[in-house]
């Protein structure tokens, strides 16, 4: 039986059963990515490739609503939600079109000795893997192949075992841009197949964005192979309560900020640190919010919370809570599930000898800490091995500059959640792993900075 199916989690039918690829068929895919990477990268211009992925934008814009039907399916995403990250996909996809030529444009270098001249130009590096995960199957994907096709990259895409049939609606958006055999292609691999690419010397380098344990053992391989990689891992991000002019909109950003994808985002904010002042009307406003967000049909357009991607994902967030609560903590507003859908949940007086105060909760569970100074919020804040995003909310600007320069994270957002945007690098420190995708950065860290000087 194949790992790739689509079960969706609403209701736990298994939709559709999908056939792994052969050993016979990978190595078939890898040669032609090496193909597309030799003869169609070199013979196109960075503007003709960036006119494929406008066209491939395009596709995202026209087929959205069958597109979020098919995640709706296969990880539970409630339809707006679902609407809204195919629209982003459309975003990124159009920023590099528009901007690919001057972000790869030569860059002149001012020689010391004057002699000649020299300049730095960017090139693509060859075939890559990239192994996505199944929280955001079209966002992780467009932030990853998009620049790198541009530049001229060949691109092998591993989807999620639960994602087969949106990686099969993004094969057959690719092909339709227009894109030659071979330059992007949709592989259902196993573990072990995904290992023996890693090793084989016709790919150039990888990107993965899922757990920690996942990046290790992608990291090794690669490692091992002396192969660039570029990971994407979790996160426990920290939501800084130190002052508000109006405190009801931050208990709404705060609710925002753990419910989006019903919890289950690396980069949502999961650990609430407030001053302890503000702490008592947080906690009465951030739990009335918290269970006001009630789990319902992903189909419906109004629901804010569906269920949790898969039986198994719910299983381990509820042995997560069970344990945190035998551990201390205590439930302030919710905890109750039924199958994969959990109810708004928040935490609280967990201590430091508590799994929870350092694990993360894929899932819609808030822990909710007081703080009596800037320093103990930064010290609470930095106290995790994760360092992907945080968020700090103040009234005094050079307050939360101070606490954003003190911050161990990849990003910093000030005084609103939900600011990501396609120029905006995205990519974390620490155990959250490592190099930077969406805007300049992200086509740059599979480019050749080739050095040509001249001597006249």
């Amino acid at each position: 039986m194949s790992a790739y199916k689509v079960v969706n989690p609403a209701d736990g039918e298994t939709v559709k059963e999908y056939t792994q690829v052969s050993d016979a068929e990978l190595s078939q895919a890898i040669s032609k990515a090496e193909g597309a990477y030799r003869s169609w990268s070199s013979s196109s211009t960075v503007a003709e490739r960036a006119d494929l992925i406008r066209a491939v934008a395009s596709f995202h814009t026209e087929r959205r609503e069958d597109l979020a039907r098919i995640i709706g399916r296969e990880m539970g995403k409630p339809m707006e939600q679902s609407l809204g990250e195919i629209d982003f996909c459309a975003a990124i996809y159009e920023y590099y079109a528009d901007n690919a030529e001057n972000f790869l444009k030569d860059e002149p270098i001012e020689l010391l000795d004057g002699e000649g001249s020299a300049l730095i130009r960017r090139g693509p590096i060859g075939p890559l893997l990239g192994i996505m995960p199944w929280n955001f199957p079209y966002y992780q994907v467009a932030r990853f192949a998009g620049p790198n096709l541009i530049l001229g990259n060949t691109i092998l895409l591993k989807p999620a075992p639960q994602c087969p049939e949106s990686a099969e609606a993004l094969d057959q958006m690719y092909n339709d841009a227009g894109f030659p055999e071979g330059a992007y292609t949709g592989i259902l691999a196993s573990h072990e197949q995904v290992a023996e690419v890693i090793a084989d010397p016709r790919i150039a380098a990888v990107s993965l964005t899922g757990s920690e344990r996942a990046g290790a053992a992608v990291a090794e391989v690669a490692g091992r192979n002396l192969k660039k990689v570029v990971l994407e891992l979790g996160g426990s991000d920290p939501f800084i309560l130190l002052g508000a002019d109006n405190l009801d909109e931050a208990v709404t950003a705060a609710v925002a900020a753990r419910i989006d994808n019903s919890g289950q985002a690396c980069n949502a904010a999961k650990r609430f640190i407030v001053a302890d002042e503000l702490y008592d009307d947080f906690l009465e406003g951030f739990t009335a919010g918290m269970s006001a967000s009630q789990p319902g049909d992903p189909a419906i357009e109004e629901t804010e919370l569906g269920p949790l991607s898969s039986d198994t994902t719910a299983e381990r967030l509820r042995d997560q809570l069970d344990r945190a609560v035998s551990q201390g903590a205590k439930v302030a507003v919710g905890g109750g599930n039924e199958g994969n859908y959990f109810e708004g949940t928040v935490l609280v007086d967990v201590t430091e000898d508590n799994s929870a105060y350092r694990e993360e909760f894929f899932g819609p569970i808030a822990t909710v800490f007081r703080v009596g100074s800037e320093e103990e919020a930064i010290k609470l804040a930095n106290d995790t091995p994760f360092g992907l995003g945080s968020y700090v909310f103040s009234n005094d600007r050079d307050q939360a500059l101070r606490v954003a320069d003190s911050l161990e994270a990849g990003m910093v957002f000030v005084n609103g959640v939900g600011l990501d945007g396609v120029e905006l690098p995205f990519g974390g420190v620490k155990r959250s792993g490592f190099g930077r995708e969406l805007g300049r950065y992200g086509i740059e860290e599979f480019a050749n900075k080739k050095l040509i000087r001249i001597v006249e």
